[in-house]
């Protein structure tokens, strides 16, 4: 147990849209600490996406709804065996988890066919909206873990 409560920090809207998502995926894209960098890239994205006539909120929305799993799984220790033991996902987490999902999935695209990371997230956070590509992958790899270790549920506590 920590010594201290922990104050969990207030994360604000975004400049533009003053959405909470937005803003989160801006500090996950963020390297460096150059917000400005990763500010630009991810409304480079959203104009891209306004151009296809698309609304931009609506897509990285349900690109997150789509990538964030429901389960993932935990490894505890009982009698000197690790166990795998599925637990809920929060809010926040699934949040996380689907950000960074889909910005890793990002970062490995090849450079073939995009040249440019704003291209790349482009495509993945396209890809993820419509139920497909390496984050929607790597959220049913998670569940299917989650699943297969179902019986250990019992010893979450």
């Amino acid at each position: 147990m920590p010594r201290h409560a922990y104050k969990k920090t207030k994360v604000k809207g975004d400049k533009i849209y003053g959405s909470l998502e937005v803003s989160k995926f801006i500090n996950y894209v963020m390297v460096d600490g150059k917000k400005a960098v990763a500010e630009k890239l991810l409304y480079q994205v959203f104009e891209d996406l306004k151009k296809q006539g698309a609304d931009p909120l609506k897509i990285l929305h349900q690109a997150i709804e789509n990538v964030a799993p429901l389960h993932e799984v935990k490894p505890r220790r009982l009698g000197g065996a690790s166990y795998l033991v599925p637990i809920e996902v929060r809010r926040d987490r699934k949040i996380y988890l689907a950000s960074n999902w889909i910005i890793n999935a990002a970062k490995t695209r090849s450079n073939k066919e995009f040249h440019t990371f704003s291209a790349k997230l482009l495509a993945e956070i396209l890809d993820a909206s419509k139920n497909q590509g390496t984050a929607v992958t790597k959220k049913i790899q998670t569940e299917k873990l989650a699943e297969t270790n179902k019986a250990f549920s019992h010893l979450k506590w």
